[in-house]
C-alpha cells in the first residue's frame, strides 16, 4: 500500500476536473504546474478516477460539476500565488 497523499481528496478531485475541463487542450504538466503539483501525481489521480468511474456518472450534469471543480482549483491557485 502506498503512503497517504499530502493533498486533500477535494483538491485531488478539483485537479482531475480541471484537467478534464481542458478537454485535451492542456497537458498534464501544464495543469499540474498551475496547481503546484507534479504531472505524475495528476496523471495518477486521473487514472484512479477513471478506474473508479461509475458508468454514466459524468453524463448527468458532469459539465457543471467539472466547471465548479475547475473554478475551485483556479481559485486555490490564485490564492496561493497571492500569498507568495
Amino acid at each position: 500500500m502506498g503512503r497517504k497523499s499530502p493533498y486533500p481528496e477535494e483538491f485531488r478531485q478539483d485537479a482531475v476536473a480541471l484537467y478534464r475541463a481542458a478537454a485535451g487542450k492542456r497537458t498534464y504538466a501544464a495543469v499540474a504546474a498551475d496547481l503546484g503539483i507534479t504531472a505524475e501525481s495528476l496523471r495518477t489521480w486521473v487514472r484512479k478516477d477513471d478506474a473508479e468511474a461509475v458508468p454514466g456518472r459524468r453524463a448527468a450534469g458532469g459539465s457543471e460539476a467539472e466547471e465548479l471543480a475547475r473554478l475551485r482549483a483556479e481559485n486555490a491557485r490564485l490564492l496561493k500565488a497571492e500569498k507568495e
